[in-house]
């Protein structure tokens, strides 16, 4: 699975506090007609339209949608795509964000034998950054892991997108691996970061 990573707290325009405080939002697992809108923002948080990426979206965006719709039409046992909607207005819901969990097996990052839940793609529409939008969605993906019987949850950020960093660390995730190869040295790429968060036993 191709993960993207998105910069939760990135410069764009949002709505207003007085506009947020009356929104109301939803999440729930995505379907395929969401497939568009997913596609969408995942193309425009992680590669958007300057420079290179600028000729090159509409195939970006492309490859995203085919490669979301094949996971949604033939899903592992353990795997969700969620969404997260303004239902502000009945009769127009928007898609705003967006991400993926699935169980991964048999990884050296982890332990070789073990399945655990890998959290990807998470995404939020510009406008609607840093409205506790990501959190939920973050949120929503423990609360599938406890229900697949697991208490550990693992992801990947680059080490230079502080913003994302920060957000993840504030909902309980710490360092787990620092993890280099020859692109980081070659390409002067930013490295990745496995996090994890052992989530608390929910007791109801």
């Amino acid at each position: 699975m191709t993960s993207w990573f998105f910069d939760p707290y990135h410069q764009e325009p949002v709505i207003s506090a007085a506009e947020q405080a009356s929104r109301q939002f939803q999440i729930r697992a995505a379907t395929p007609n969401d497939l568009t809108g997913i596609a969408d923002i995942i193309a425009e948080s992680f590669h958007g339209h300057d420079g290179f990426w600028g000729w090159a979206f509409p195939l970006l965006r492309l490859g995203i949608y085919e490669d979301l719709k094949h996971r949604l039409s033939s899903p592992a046992p353990h795997h969700v795509c969620l969404v997260a909607i303004d239902t502000t207005d009945a009769a127009n819901h928007h898609l705003v964000g967006t991400v993926e969990l699935g169980v991964r097996f048999s990884d050296s990052w982890i332990q070789a034998g073990k399945s655990f839940p890998y959290l990807s793609n998470l995404a939020v529409h510009p406008k609607y950054r840093r409205h506790g939008i990501a959190s939920e969605l973050l949120i929503s993906c423990e609360k599938f892991s406890h229900e697949w019987g697991f208490q550990d949850l693992y992801l990947h950020v680059l080490e230079n997108n502080h913003h994302a960093r920060q957000l993840y660390f504030k909902l309980g995730y710490k360092v787990h691996k620092l993890e280099s190869n020859w692109n980081t040295f070659i390409f002067k790429r930013s490295r990745q970061i496995l996090l994890h968060k052992h989530l608390r036993i929910q007791i109801d």
